[in-house]
């Protein structure tokens, strides 16, 4: 368990951001006495729509002034936490990418358009098990049509 996250209460009134705890399923974080206190301490409990999660590095769209705790996350739970609190559109990228090793053609194509909607080079390379430098020169070429996959 090495991926950090946070939980914090989300005031309200305030735009939605991060995911609902509930909606990334049960992490392991949530039971452990640490979350079980600080819970305990706002007064709501691991279901309340007020109790969200953000990845690490989405830290800064936690509300001023707001209380987080820092929790760990498996890899899956990370992944799940990234999915739920990704826009649509890139959470729908992100779901092709992660069938990526079935593709073998337009695979490029795909690459492109998971780096145009802004998806992060280092994240593609974790949900498709390219390369960095493979990513790369995709990003310098054009798609090509058709290219068969790695």
């Amino acid at each position: 368990m090495d991926h950090d996250a946070r939980l914090f209460l989300l005031p309200d009134g305030h735009p939605k951001v991060g995911a609902a705890l509930a909606a990334v399923g049960a992490p392991a974080c949530a039971e452990t006495p640490a979350v079980h206190a600080w819970l305990q301490a706002h007064g709501v409990s691991a279901s309340s729509e007020h109790v969200r999660i953000l990845p690490a590095d989405a830290e800064s769209l936690i509300p001023a002034d707001t209380e987080s705790l820092p929790v760990p996350l498996s890899e899956e739970e990370a992944l799940r936490v990234q999915r739920e609190c990704a826009p649509t559109a890139v959470a729908d990228l992100e779901a092709e990418l992660l069938g990526f090793r079935e593709t073998t053609q337009d695979w490029e194509a795909l690459v492109h358009r998971a780096l145009t909607a802004g998806i992060p080079a280092q994240r593609i390379a974790h949900l498709t098990g390219l390369t960095p430098q493979e990513i790369a020169g995709l990003a310098q070429a054009r798609p090509s049509a058709g290219a068969d996959a790695p």
